[in-house]
Formats: structure tokens, C-alpha cells, sequence
């Protein structure tokens, strides 16, 4: 636990996850496709920012982050026992907090295509050990291609991941793909804002806090690209539509933080 060969790598999946008996296998390199040079890019901002991430969101939002992830978590309605699937896990907070849901009877399979952010994971998970964390697996995936048989989670959770990945359709596809029937999705992101006054305060705070904040770590330009990716985002109203054209039942979007963030919940 807590390296990248032994602990996260897909690659060698042989000796690190035991996949079940028809869950789909890998095909090479090209398994983790993520679309072109713009999935390139973005996997390469997220491990420039790994070092310094977990600290920044608690200074930018004044710890309110773990609060909207708390919520994430407890919407999935994960339980003792379930198989969960964290996806965009970054450095791990949802994929803690769903461990201790799980329990020991049950398994956290944490996906994330930045090597750097699991291995920050990783070494988190080795500082604030506690038993239930032995129920997380690390892995190097694409949420455009999920490694995992259909109808294989019991409940899955999305933080700060959609709004960043290049086909947002081919994601949802997936999601409801590995999620079994009548289980929930939680997706958990900045809200695009069909508020004037909303939309004008989250970009005000983009330009006078987050990033003269984040120029203090050398990151002037990887946290520039916050604000362009809300703008290219999409809107509450817009993810329940692409949840249901997915497959979803049932998809319902909640603003949270006076609006600034959102949390969509869809029901297989």
C-alpha cells in the first residue's frame, strides 16, 4: 500500500486487483484513451497541482468543501457492505469517506487518470491509516472506458471529475453502465449558474482570491482554467437531461453554497 507499482497501477493489474470472472480486461495502452490532447492536458494540470491541492480547497473554501463532499456521500447512499466506485477520485477525500461507510465487508474502487494525484492518495492513506482504509484500491483508469462488468457498484460518486472530463455523454454512458439497478449516482461539482448574480460572484471569486492565491504556489495558469471550464460546463438543468438521455430513471440536480456549487443525484 501507498506506491504506485504496488498499490495503483492498472497497468499491472494482474498483480494488484483480482478482477472478477466477466468484468471487462484491459486491451494495452490504448485502454486508457482519453480523448486527444485536450484529456492530455488536463491529466497533465491535475498532477502539477496534486502537491498543493488538498491544502488549497481548504483555504479557498474555508473547509466548506468537506462539507458539499459529506453530502456527495450521503446522497450516494452507500452503506455497509456496498462495492462503491469513486471516480475522478483525485486525492482521495470522497474515497476516505466512502471506506468508512463501506466498512471492511465492503470495497471502494477509487479511478482517477492522474498517476501524481493517487499517489498523493496513496500517501494519505498511509498517514491518517485506519482499518476500514484497507478496503480502497488505487487505480489508473479513464472514465471514458471503465475497467468493470456492467452492473457491477453499488453506488458510485463523481467530485469535481465531470466538469473535467472531454466526453461528458460517454461518461454518464458508463456510469450507468457499472451501476446496478435502482443505485444511485452522486456527482458533485461547481455549479454553471443560470443566476446572474451567482455566475458574477463565482467569477469575481475566480479572479481575486483562487488565483492570485494559487500564483503564491506557481499555478497562476493551471487555476485560470477553473473559470473556463464552468463557463464550458454544463447547467443543472442541462446534466439531468444528459443523466436521463443515459439511461437514468430518475436525476435531479441540487445547488449548494449559496449556489456556487452543485450536486446532481441520478437513479439507475
Amino acid at each position: 500500500m501507498g506506491t504506485v507499482t504496488a498499490a495503483i497501477s492498472v497497468s499491472a493489474a494482474a498483480a494488484v486487483v483480482s478482477w472478477p470472472a466477466g468484468r471487462r480486461r484491459h486491451r494495452g495502452p490504448a485502454a486508457f484513451r482519453c480523448s486527444a490532447s485536450a484529456a492530455g492536458e488536463r491529466q497533465a494540470l491535475f498532477s502539477r497541482i496534486a502537491p498543493v491541492y488538498d491544502h488549497l480547497n481548504d483555504v479557498l473554501s474555508l473547509g466548506q468543501h468537506r462539507t458539499w463532499k459529506r453530502i456527495c456521500v450521503s446522497w450516494s447512499r452507500a452503506k455497509m457492505g456496498d462495492r462503491i466506485l469513486d471516480l475522478c477520485c483525485g486525492s482521495g477525500d470522497l474515497a476516505f469517506l466512502l471506506s468508512q461507510k463501506v466498512g471492511l465487508d465492503g470495497e471502494v474502487m477509487a479511478v482517477d487518470f492522474s498517476r501524481q494525484q493517487l499517489q498523493t492518495a496513496a500517501d494519505r492513506q498511509e498517514q491518517r491509516w485506519k482499518l476500514c482504509y484497507k478496503n480502497i484500491k488505487w487505480i489508473e483508469g479513464d472514465a471514458l472506458d471503465l475497467p468493470f462488468t456492467d452492473c457491477y457498484f453499488d453506488a458510485i460518486t463523481v467530485g469535481y471529475g465531470m466538469r473535467n472530463v472531454v466526453d461528458k455523454s460517454k461518461a454518464m454512458q458508463e456510469i450507468f453502465r457499472v451501476l446496478k439497478p435502482g443505485s444511485r449516482a452522486s456527482i458533485l461539482d461547481f455549479n454553471k449558474s443560470s443566476s446572474l448574480f451567482t455566475a458574477s460572484l463565482q467569477s469575481w471569486a475566480i479572479d481575486n482570491v483562487v488565483v492570485p492565491l494559487a500564483s503564491g504556489y506557481g499555478l497562476t495558469e493551471e487555476y485560470k482554467y477553473l473559470k473556463s471550464s464552468i463557463a464550458q460546463y454544463l447547467t443543472g438543468q442541462e446534466l439531468e437531461k444528459l443523466a436521463k438521455e443515459a439511461g437514468f430513471t430518475v436525476a435531479k440536480h441540487y445547488e449548494l453554497g449559496g449556489g456556487l456549487m452543485g450536486n446532481l443525484v441520478a437513479t439507475r
